[in-house]
């Protein structure tokens, strides 16, 4: 019963695991290029991506090694499950908090077709309000840079 319990645990870490460590798909497709007309200009501050992923598991795994430490039998398996979420939990905050921030801008361009589009990046010297841009990319790989 133990070395079943330890193999399936085993075997939800190293499924966490390799679930936390892929990487984002990414588009194989061309880059998506807009032109348009800076409006506005706001000050912001970008926090960086957490990976909150590899600190959770490295937390969950830390918890089930702690809470079988405790006891024997039934009570064992309770303690390793609670280590693991409470571990998994306060690793996944650890990351978060550990992540820092930069100073960004949100940019507002109107674009030639007339749609307006917000992108917040980190802060780009040289952009103005009422000056010509490029927006390369999509969703938060979007960049505004001057023509």
């Amino acid at each position: 019963m133990k070395i079943n319990v330890f193999s399936r645990i085993a075997t939800l870490a190293t499924a966490v695991i390799l679930t936390a460590c892929a990487a984002p798909g990414q588009d194989a497709g061309s880059m998506m290029i807009r032109q348009g007309k800076i409006e506005q200009i706001t000050p912001t501050t970008i926090r960086s991506e957490a990976h909150t992923g590899v600190g959770a598991v490295v937390g969950g795994i830390t918890g089930v090694g702690l809470g079988s430490l405790i006891g024997g039998g039934t009570g064992r398996d309770v303690a390793m499950v609670a280590g693991a979420i409470g571990g998994t939990m306060a690793g996944a905050q650890i990351a978060n908090n550990a992540a820092g921030s930069q100073p960004g801008q949100e940019v507002f361009v109107r674009t030639d077709s007339g749609v307006l589009v917000e992108v917040t990046q980190p802060v780009t010297p040289g952009l103005r309000v009422g000056q010509r841009v490029f927006i390369q990319g999509n969703g938060h790989q979007a960049r505004v840079v001057p023509q």
